[in-house]
């Protein structure tokens, strides 16, 4: 009789699992054809017309991913083809990843795959192009490399090195590898640290960063500083020293602050699993039904380097930032690369219920592409407070066609704003107005012109959320227009507004130099 963890094993059972991977890969495709650009990635593709070694909010590994802009201008599915290519790139690594920790079966290593893939932060980082999408194909070549190094090819430190130098160019936590790293390599291959290996590793690490590393120090520690103040609610200097102004950096302070912080950390994490949370709670149900540990053992399944190497992964990011969100706000997606180290480990331990598991990733999936059509034809009948998609997607096309038809330049008061419109037409040469709201790249004059109203001569429009028109130095405000956002309807101009809560109230001011106030 065969041993259950042999049972269905095969050597390379790559077919079953690239026909998974394509399955995902199409998915994602269809939704990013769906789905209108959301703010953030239209900041993050205009980079991409200006490409650089660092930015004002990011280090440029997010701008590369956004060089499909160029196919096609306007097009969210042209702009996305590099982090859907990105996305199914660390599918394979993966794949690969878990077949080299033990997961020798197509069933358990399909099983993995689909829990990686079909978290929600899963399925949004594979279709909305964010830092996050870079960092975690890094994250799992570094993976992937530490493990074949653990192994016993020492000479794998420095592609792992490679790898995490790469991560850092696309978001700054990939820090975090590293003592992932050192715990590991203490606990499976302490003699490791006798050789050069892991040393070159590192050095290969700042040589890929080094860049970015130069072009702050030429730029005043401009990404460093204002990830530092983002990150852990710390003030910091210079240019960047605006973004603490602007923003209230304060964490929580009394203990019930802290705990509430927490709490709300650590189900917000439970959160993002979804429906998948309904096959774990049926693996507890089960063991404690049958008064047995119905699971597999791990130590027959993981080779001892590869699940310590798994549980570091999964625990130190979860644990880090655990400890800052005792501090500081947390935002929900910065320790979500735990996912990647976790899914092989859930795996196993999912085996007696993988029913459960296909139907949660199904209903996740399911959720995910209704939000999507939402998101494209504002067809469900959703509370105000779960339409954050359509805030951040709808009536920005139309509101871009409307200010390309006003007789002087079109600019705004934020950075969101700003990318929307030059994102659907980018021949508007909109910026960002100075001093109004919190600072951006675009304020440096790099990606877009740079406003200089001292230098103003003529007459210029401002998009607003503002009600009254921002006092602008030398600039009256001759001509006022509003525009009302509503779901399930086109943009309307003056008058009451068409709907009780619109999604966005635009104010359009007309400013010339001096002349008569409104």
């Amino acid at each position: 009789m065969p041993h259950p963890l042999t049972e269905h094993q095969h050597p390379h059972p790559w077919r079953l699992l690239l026909v998974l991977i394509a399955a995902m890969t199409l998915w994602r495709l269809a939704i990013a054809a769906l789905v209108p650009v959301t703010q953030d990635e239209a900041y993050y593709f205009d980079w991409a017309r200006s490409l650089a070694w660092g930015y004002f909010d990011h280090p440029p590994g997010v701008a590369l991913l956004g060089l499909g802009t160029w196919l096609e201008p306007g097009s969210a599915l042209a702009a996305r083809l590099g982090g859907i290519l990105a996305g199914v790139l660390t599918l394979l690594v993966l794949a690969r990843f878990y077949h080299n920790c033990g997961l020798t079966t197509a069933r358990d290593l399909g099983l993995a795959l689909v829990l990686v893939f079909a978290t929600l932060p899963g399925l949004a980082v594979g279709v909305i192009t964010t830092p996050d999408t870079l960092l975690a194909l890094a994250w799992a070549l570094s993976l992937h490399e530490a493990e074949r190094a653990l192994a016993g090819d020492r000479r794998r430190w420095i592609t792992a090195g490679l790898a995490t130098g790469l991560g850092l160019l696309g978001k700054y936590s990939m820090v975090l590898i590293g003592p992932v790293f050192l715990w590991a390599i203490i606990r499976s291959d302490w003699r490791a640290l006798k050789t050069p290996w892991p040393y070159l590793g590192g050095v290969a690490a700042v040589l890929v960063f080094a860049p970015n590393i130069l072009w702050n120090a030429h730029h005043d520690w401009l990404t460093m500083g204002f990830q530092l103040g983002h990150g852990l609610s710390t003030d910091v200097g210079s240019f960047a020293a605006a973004e603490a102004s602007a923003i209230d950096h304060q964490g929580p302070q009394s203990l019930s602050e802290r705990l509430a912080s927490l709490a709300g950390y650590v189900g917000t994490q439970l959160v993002f699993w979804g429906a998948l949370l309904v096959a774990m709670l049926a693996r507890l149900w089960l063991g404690w039904r049958s008064r047995t540990d119905v699971s597999v053992d791990r130590d027959a399944v993981f080779p001892a380097h590869a699940r310590r190497l798994l549980i570091a992964a999964t625990v130190f990011p979860l644990a880090f930032f655990a400890l800052v969100s005792w501090v500081s706000e947390v935002e929900a997606n910065w320790p979500v690369v735990y996912l990647m180290s976790a899914a092989p480990l859930v795996a196993v331990w999912l085996r007696s219920v993988r029913t459960w598991v296909l139907v949660g990733a199904g209903v996740n999936v399911l959720l995910v592409s209704l939000y999507a059509v939402h998101a494209a034809t504002d067809a469900l009948p959703l509370p105000d407070n779960q339409n954050r998609i359509l805030r951040e997607t709808h009536g920005f096309a139309e509101l871009a066609r409307i200010a390309a038809e006003l007789d002087a330049p079109v600019h705004a008061d934020r950075y969101q704003t700003t990318a929307m419109l030059r994102f659907y037409r980018l021949d508007l040469a909109t910026s960002q107005w100075p001093g109004l709201t919190r600072p951006s790249e675009y304020l440096r004059g790099q990606i877009a012109p740079r406003i200089v109203p001292d230098a103003l001569t003529g007459p210029f429009w401002l998009v607003t959320r503002f009600g009254a028109p921002p006092v602008i130095g030398g600039f009256t405000v001759e001509t006022q227009r509003v525009l009302f956002d509503c779901p399930r309807q086109p943009l309307q101009e003056g008058g009451e507004p068409p709907c009780s809560r619109p999604l966005h109230t635009w104010y359009l001011y007309r400013y010339v130099p001096g002349g008569a106030a409104l």
